[in-house]
């Protein structure tokens, strides 16, 4: 294992010119504004007015309030600029034809996921609250619940990479891919090797990656030598040097789906790190799990979904979806996924139920920590009737910014029963949440706004899995590892503290 200190930025010129270029047409805009508002009293009262009623419509919009409060205090303060920047955001930041691609391609893959009434009818048997759990995902978002499927979890990168490995060699008709980041280095390429030889067997290989996720690590030629190779390689929303606030959403799931029958979802990306191969934070940790049966066809589903974004042409969806198999397993499963450009937060919804349920033990590992009020306010309510709450963080952080935005959350958490860990060994990249040991989600979204409100992310639900028994000896393991902190916050911060923490929540909603 080889130690890191800094990664390979491949193209971060291109990311530098993008954002600079990007900078300056947001710079021309304000200062044409600034001037135009000067020019003429009726340009000014008509900028006072529209402030005034932007304000109000933001007020009354049904978002959180920690999403509205930055953008309201902006406005009121330098209404010209503030005005300006929402206007672009809202006008510019409208995904327009993405957004409506999106719903036509999710009417065109419903039919293929129905939901068993069976499945919701065992649950209810087994208990209501958990039924409700899912039926929330099943009744409002689409998503169905799946009973005939073995869950295996992994809380280790290396038996992570070598059974998807493995499961890759196996494939026979086709294999999808969806990562955040892709980086050219020794885990991708043994996978490369696999694609490329699954490609020559006559198998259908695609793969998508997003470009910011994956623009330190690979070069632009990358997609282009893996199009030669024979896989199917598309990049998801690529960096282009234009004012275009769709940048913002990116494609941050991570899955592979062989053959429709066994997928795979979590935590881990295609790089050195998340396999534990590269240290470049110390000790990586993170989890996932592997799915073998009929809820695979929802993991497929979702790939297929930003699939067709990326191209024209409308696809049929049938032969990926109508694959009919079967594992004799316990436990039900419902994977889903969660749309920025939808206003329903389908991710943030479920954890908030889940925190809701609890009633003995609330477990949560999450490499960042910058929630809403609402969240807040659920877990704090959670710890003070009587719910073990307890959330994992990064002992090493990778963003030291982001970091002590994570840590501005802890007082406020700590003083209302709410326990606190930092990941000692280094760094904590695990999204999950466990609740009384009996229901649990895992996948991709960390509790941040950039996750539950400007990223698309997959995860899964699970109830009555023995893989649940294994994420559970996973967290008293991570405890064991980690360095409670909940006493040093939950006594008080000193006045200068606490302004640079203000500061920092103010904007976190915009990080």
């Amino acid at each position: 294992m080889r130690k890191e200190h800094k990664r390979k930025r491949n193209s971060i010129s291109r990311l530098l010119f993008v954002g600079l270029a990007i900078v300056i047409q947001v710079a021309w805009l304000i200062v044409l504004a600034v001037k135009l508002n000067a020019y003429s009293t009726w340009i000014s009262l008509f900028t006072t007015v529209l402030s005034i009623l932007v304000v109000l419509r933001l007020s009354g919009k049904h978002t959180s309030t920690a999403m509205k409060m930055p953008w309201i205090m902006l406005i009121l303060a330098v209404p010209v600029m503030g005005l300006s920047l929402f206007l672009l955001f809202e006008i510019l930041g409208d995904p327009g034809k993405a957004g409506k691609r999106i719903q036509v391609i999710r009417k065109s893959l419903k039919p293929y996921l129905p939901q068993n009434p069976d499945a919701i009818q065992h649950l209810e048997e087994e208990r209501v609250s958990d039924a409700n759990q899912f039926r929330y995902l099943s009744d409002h978002e689409q998503w169905p619940v799946y009973e005939n499927t073995a869950v295996q979890y992994f809380g280790d990168g290396a038996q992570t990479l070598e059974a998807m490995k493995a499961d890759l060699e196996k494939a026979e008709k086709f294999i999808f891919m969806e990562y955040f980041i892709v980086a050219d280095n020794s885990s991708f390429r043994e996978i490369r090797e696999i694609l490329v030889r699954k490609v020559r067997q006559g198998v259908q290989v695609r793969l998508m990656y997003d470009d910011i996720g994956s623009i330190g690590f690979v070069n632009m030629k990358f997609a282009e030598s893996l199009n030669e190779d024979g896989i199917c390689c598309r990049v998801f929303n690529p960096a282009v040097p234009l004012l275009n606030l769709f940048l913002n959403h990116r494609d941050h799931r991570k899955t592979t789906v062989i053959d429709g029958k066994v997928g795979y979802t979590g935590g881990y990306n295609l790089s050195d790190e998340y396999f534990g191969r590269a240290q470049p934070y110390g000790l990586w940790k993170d989890t996932g799990v592997r799915l073998e049966g009929e809820a695979v066809r929802s993991l497929t589903a979702s790939f297929l979904e930003l699939w067709g974004v990326t191209t024209k042409s409308q696809e049929d969806c049938g032969p990926y979806l109508s694959i009919d198999y079967k594992v004799n397993a316990p436990g039900f499963v419902q994977p889903f996924n969660d749309n920025p450009l939808s206003e329903e937060r389908t991710a943030e919804n479920v954890y908030l139920n889940l925190i809701s349920q609890a009633e003995k033990t609330l477990y949560f590992t999450t490499p960042y920590l910058i929630i809403t009020d609402e969240m807040s306010r659920a877990l704090r309510l959670a710890a003070k009737r009587g719910v073990d709450v307890r959330i994992i963080t990064p002992g090493i952080p990778d963003k030291k910014v982001v970091f002590a935005i994570t840590r501005s959350y802890y007082a406020g958490l700590a003083r209302q029963g709410v326990r606190i860990y930092e990941y000692t060994p280094g760094f904590c990249h695990a999204k999950q949440c466990l609740c009384d040991g009996r229901i649990a989600s895992i996948g991709s979204s960390n509790l941040d706004y950039r996750s539950l409100y400007h990223h698309f992310e997959n995860d899964v639900l699970l109830c009555g899995c023995d893989a649940i028994d294994e994420m559970a000896k996973d967290f008293d393991a991570l405890f064991a590892q980690c360095t409670e902190v909940t006493e040093k916050y939950s006594t008080g911060r000193g006045a200068m503290l606490r302004i640079g923490q203000c500061i920092l929540r103010l904007f976190a909603p915009l990080v």
